[in-house]
């Protein structure tokens, strides 16, 4: 059975990370963008990863340029605003597609885990998908879905 743990991205400083390095964490996968409407959860992200983060869980941001060219900058640009306006310290990786023909692994797996209302495609900016302890996929939220909604499922998911 596919897991988080099969996969590997590039972390926004250009270093591969094997994502088996979050086996037993409950992690929130979030594709982002800096010019969006919903950019401001960037605040609620980084609080529920200061709220929860010592009980094993985390965020981690993929930015996406693919919905209204609202991600413009390179990874420099990308992790200096995120560090400067929303005070980010989870981790960042490098821009990636979630649609389309070079839509990252990790997002074909998690479009396939959790299908959505497209059947699949993802719709706009700050999808999540919040990903259990054991690697598996235990629910996909909308962009308009506040990150302090996601407290109730985040602890269930904790246990």
């Amino acid at each position: 059975m596919t897991s988080l743990s099969d996969f590997s991205a590039t972390g926004i400083d250009g270093q591969q990370v094997d994502l088996s390095s979050y086996d037993g964490s409950v992690v929130l996968v979030v594709n982002t963008a800096s010019k969006c409407g919903f950019t401001p959860q960037y605040q609620g992200l980084q609080e529920l990863y200061d709220k929860y983060g010592d009980r094993g869980f985390t965020v981690l941001g993929f930015p996406c340029d693919q919905f209204g060219h609202q991600e413009p900058g390179d990874e420099d640009e990308i992790a200096t605003f995120c560090e400067r306006n929303f005070g980010v310290d989870f981790p960042l990786f490098s821009k990636i597609d979630v649609n389309g023909d070079d839509t990252h692994p990790l997002y074909e797996w998690l479009k396939k885990e959790q299908g959505g209302l497209l059947g699949g495609k993802i719709k706009w900016n700050f999808t999540k998908f919040l990903v259990g302890r054991d690697g598996q996929v235990i629910d996909r939220f909308a962009p308009t879905t506040k990150p302090e909604k996601l407290t109730t499922d985040i602890e269930k998911a904790l246990g």
